[in-house]
């Protein structure tokens, strides 16, 4: 990897350790609002136990660091592992100082809290990394069951904020988990983007000029190939367009006033590639 490329990478994992250790020292524990996973469980031991939260997050976070080493490789576990420090130490820093909460009304500080925790973990995210063991054993759970990796993450975390109602009390457990979600749904949004990429299939009698309008209105390059219905046992041609999410509603209108019966099925794609994937959409 090109030096100037690995060095971003590290100031990006600095970047969101630090906001997710502010999320959570200025906004989220002074309100006696925690998020899910191995960081969860390190706050509540912290508020039982005389030892501090960052070591807590580095213990428990050990097992997790070998799966992963094992099981998804070696720069994916440095990158968690730095992403961790940095998170461990920069909360130990701003707790050390005994700031002020920012905010004392526990609404504004799940949501703003989950916020910019969900930008800190996103941007961790991004660069080949992450801030919490559950995601490695969820990525492992997820060859052996049918569950997804979202879903088993999901299922860990409402087991975790629920006992924290036992320690926080179960209003708080709320919260926790509006915090959870809101940090979670941002988390997307900070890895995929506003502009979330999106693959359209469109199957009518009127394919080319469709494709001629698709190119002409939106910018866009078409794929068309041969499908032949199971049914009717037709062969037609059907168009493939990548998309922003944002043009979906002009695509759509565009389609359908060329034919009405036209048949528009839209799926959420990741581009691996994305010098390739900008000049697909652009």
């Amino acid at each position: 990897m090109n030096i100037w490329k690995l060095i971003l990478r590290y100031m990006m994992l600095i970047i969101g350790g630090v906001l997710a250790s502010v999320a959570l020292e200025l906004l989220l524990v002074p309100n006696q609002v925690i998020d899910g996973g191995v960081v969860g469980i390190s706050i509540m031991l912290a508020e039982l136990t005389p030892l501090p939260f960052g070591i807590f997050l580095i213990l428990l976070n050990i097992p997790f660091l070998i799966i992963g080493y094992k099981h998804i490789g070696k720069t994916f576990t440095i990158s968690t592992l730095f992403a961790i420090v940095v998170l461990s130490i920069s909360s130990s820093v701003i707790h050390n100082f005994h700031l002020d909460a920012f905010v004392s009304d526990i609404w504004l500080a799940s949501v703003f809290g989950g916020v910019l925790l969900g930008v800190g973990v996103g941007i961790v995210v991004k660069n080949g990394g992450a801030m919490d063991g559950t995601e490695v054993l969820a990525i492992l759970f997820d060859k052996k069951s049918s569950f997804s990796v979202g879903e088993i993450i999901m299922f860990f975390n409402l087991f975790i904020l629920g006992a924290s109602g036992f320690v926080f009390g179960f209003e708080n457990a709320l919260y926790s988990l509006l915090a959870y979600f809101i940090a979670f749904k941002v988390i997307d949004i900070t890895v995929q983007g506003l502009n979330e990429t999106k693959g359209v299939f469109i199957i009518s009698d009127h394919n080319e000029a469709i494709a001629e309008i698709l190119m002409q209105r939106l910018g866009r390059g078409v794929t068309m190939f041969e499908t032949k219905g199971g049914y009717s046992n037709k062969t037609m041609d059907t168009i493939y367009v990548v998309v922003t999410r944002l043009e979906i509603a002009k695509l759509k209108e565009m389609v359908l006033s060329m034919d009405n019966n036209a048949m528009i099925t839209v799926n959420d794609v990741e581009l691996l590639n994305q010098k390739h994937g900008k000049k697909a959409i652009h």
